[in-house]
């Protein structure tokens, strides 16, 4: 049985191939270490299913070990971390678990982030969005490429990826929780598709047709929207004729790009207070949008001001301007993930000298584990596209020195500690 890589990847890159010790993720990985490539594997054990869970964490490292393949480790708490953001299990896994491989992938200066996603997976993403009443970016399914992440075996079934093991002879492990039908795309795997194959034995081809047609008319539109913006955009403004003349699926496009992540709700009344001529101001998260004279004039909301406050030590800090609480206690670190929108880990001396909250500072410098070089925390924002509202917005924890950690972007090299030192667990709560 052979299976081609498609996207593949380019020969001297080095990858980082996410092996979950599932059929999928063990084939794919086979394929790359048979095929030459320099790959790493890379294991996260969820904390979900126990004994079961550290099974398979030790199947990967025992077969990569075998094949004399590098394998990382990581280990989380999908449950707790659920329970604490509100995330449905799958959700708050998933979060995890891409934590940790891009964590992984910048601190072995990986050029590639590998999943083994198949068509199948495709077919559950499109249905799974078709019932969330998603628009057409949700109908192209799981994109082969974004960022460093490749998928190169979206064009293969799960029949293929079976018959590629059995020949080459690769165990792999079965997750229990594949059985149950609590979680959604379970459901849709065991109930759903059959029944669709029923009327469509081909049914994952087709749905895999689909997404290529919807990602064909969204990359029309969506390019549509962006040569509006080029042409359009003057001083933080827009024509409002212009604007109503554009289809409401390209106008649509216009104010996601506007505001990327708008909810579905505040874009529609963003597309309702442009069709008034008549002076006008709409409320957004971080913006005001105000119709004044034939323009829509986009207006960063006034500037966040965070006073500086000294962190105590086993003690918990507000912020009221943010609505955040910022707690601290001491810990043994074992390696956990920082998330680092919720929860960090800081050398204990650091944090026990004197260590401030407060926002971002002119000129601030941080070294972001991983990177092995200082960034300005103005080149940090400009890499995760942060809004000057959310720049602003930005919690800093700082000592003597400079910064030890951006909320959400960095933890300094030199606040980072080692698996096994005592050390500070910093946790934000949103109030």
């Amino acid at each position: 049985m052979t299976i081609d890589l498609n996207p593949a990847p380019k020969r001297g890159e080095k990858l980082l191939c996410a092996v979950s010790g599932g059929a999928d993720s063990m084939c794919l990985l086979h394929l790359l270490h048979s095929g030459g490539w320099d790959v790493t594997a890379a294991h996260f054990e969820h904390g979900i299913r126990g004994a079961e869970s550290l099974r398979d964490a030790a199947f990967v490292e025992d077969w990569c070990r075998e094949h004399g393949i590098p394998c990382v480790v990581g280990h989380g708490d999908a449950p707790g971390y659920a329970a604490a953001r509100g995330l449905s299990l799958e959700e708050a896994a998933r979060e995890l678990r891409y934590a940790f491989l891009f964590e992984k992938a910048r601190e072995l200066g990986a050029d590639r982030i590998l999943t083994a996603h198949t068509m199948d997976d495709n077919a559950e993403t499109l249905l799974f969005n078709l019932t969330r009443g998603s628009g057409t970016a949700g109908l192209c399914g799981i994109p082969a490429e974004r960022g460093i992440i490749l998928r190169p075996l979206l064009h293969v079934s799960r029949a293929e990826i079976e018959a590629c093991l059995k020949e080459n002879a690769v165990p792999h492990v079965e997750d229990s929780t594949n059985r149950s039908d609590d979680y959604t795309r379970n459901l849709l795997r065991h109930q759903v598709v059959p029944l669709l194959r029923k009327i469509n034995a081909r049914f994952a081809e087709a749905a895999a047709r689909t997404s290529g047609l919807a990602g064909r008319d969204e990359d029309c539109l969506a390019g549509m929207a962006e040569a509006f913006l080029e042409r359009e955009l003057r001083d933080e403004s827009l024509p409002l004729a212009a604007l109503r003349a554009l289809h409401p699926a390209v106008a649509s496009r216009v104010v996601r790009k506007l505001f990327p992540g708008i909810s579905m709700e505040r874009c529609e009344a963003v597309l309702d207070f442009i069709k008034s001529t008549e002076y006008g101001l709409l409320q957004l998260p971080g913006h005001t949008l105000r119709r004044e004279q034939g323009r829509l004039y986009l207006e960063t909301a006034d500037s966040v001001q965070i006073p500086e406050r000294r962190l105590i030590p086993g003690g918990s800090l507000e912020v009221p301007e943010l609505g955040v609480r910022v707690d601290t206690a001491e810990c043994v670190y074992r390696g956990e993930i920082h998330d680092l929108f919720k929860t960090s880990y800081l050398k204990y001396e650091i944090v026990s000298s004197g260590v401030f909250c407060t926002g971002r500072r002119p000129g601030d410098t941080i070294r972001p584990r991983g990177r092995d070089l200082s960034k300005k925390l103005s080149a940090l924002f400009k890499e995760a596209a942060y809004t000057r509202a959310e720049r602003e917005a930005c919690l800093i924890l700082r000592d003597g020195q400079g910064p030890v950690l951006a909320r959400g972007l960095a933890v300094d090299e030199r606040a980072w500690p080692e698996a096994g030192e005592k050390a500070w667990k910093i946790t934000f709560v949103e109030r």
